[in-house]
């Protein structure tokens, strides 16, 4: 028997019969776990989350967005999608909501740490406020493919790259319902691939990369299945920090 205090106000007697906190056995292709929620002044996401999203990781789905514990797999899971639905009866809708995971965060046995607006989006309506004052509820999820109407796969030159010396690089809107699981860029003058180093979260990056334009090739992962993607000529010859590049391909 434990005692569990939330925002100071409101204490939650919990008994543990036979039953884990946590469920990760698999029923009807749904999972079951805890999520909670994180503050912040327009109910976005936060800029300086762990995968290294940055603006784009605190307004991508409308701020629909989620830090997350086991699933973030040292990164390999930024950018996965899931729907995730709270389970009090007459204060959840059946679609729940649909975040996408940019950040890292623990909770109190909680799988997700989710954005107001994304945590919100659970409530039936007018229980927004009553689902909020929980704190914490039991939830199940759901893997699904993302989906950026307009946009292919972009690669952004991270912010703290510096032309020519080091590059470092965020895949975003990467549609379907794959994990990026190593990049490798084209040496032209070698005639080889150069593996990039995995730095944190979703961003990989290399001293002295190649010149020239930039082709790289990525392994993807999708349900078991492992293959390789190339993407000619994404960057150009003097590509530039903070700039997404488009790589006119659409991975579903």
């Amino acid at each position: 028997m434990s005692l569990i205090t939330l925002k100071n106000h409101c204490i939650i007697l919990l008994v543990t019969l036979i039953f884990p906190a946590i469920c990760y056995c698999e029923e009807a292709n749904s999972l079951y776990t805890r999520a909670t929620y994180y503050g912040s002044p327009d109910c976005y996401g936060t800029p300086s989350g762990a995968c290294g999203f940055g603006e784009y990781g605190r307004k991508i789905y409308d701020g629909k967005v989620s830090g997350v514990s086991r699933l973030y797999k040292n990164g390999t899971g930024c950018g996965a999608c899931y729907q995730v639905r709270c389970k009090i009866a007459g204060h959840c809708t059946d679609e729940g909501t649909k975040i996408v995971v940019t950040d890292y965060g623990e909770g109190d046995h909680t799988d997700f740490i989710l954005s107001v607006r994304a945590y919100s989006e659970m409530a039936s309506q007018g229980m927004a406020n009553h689902l909020l004052a929980y704190g914490v509820v039991d939830v199940e999820y759901r893997r699904i493919p993302c989906r950026y109407y307009g946009y292919n796969l972009m690669i952004k030159v991270h912010e703290n790259s510096r032309f020519s010396n080091y590059l470092a690089i965020v895949p975003i809107y990467q549609s379907g319902a794959f994990d990026v699981e190593a990049v490798e860029v084209w040496q032209a003058d070698c005639k080889e691939w150069r593996g990039m180093r995995k730095a944190y979260g979703a961003v990989w990056d290399m001293p002295n990369p190649p010149k020239g334009s930039l082709t790289f090739r990525v392994q993807v992962s999708v349900s078991g299945e492992v293959k390789w993607v190339q993407l000619a000529d994404v960057l150009p010859d003097e590509w530039k920090a903070g700039i997404a590049y488009d790589t006119n391909l659409l991975l579903d």
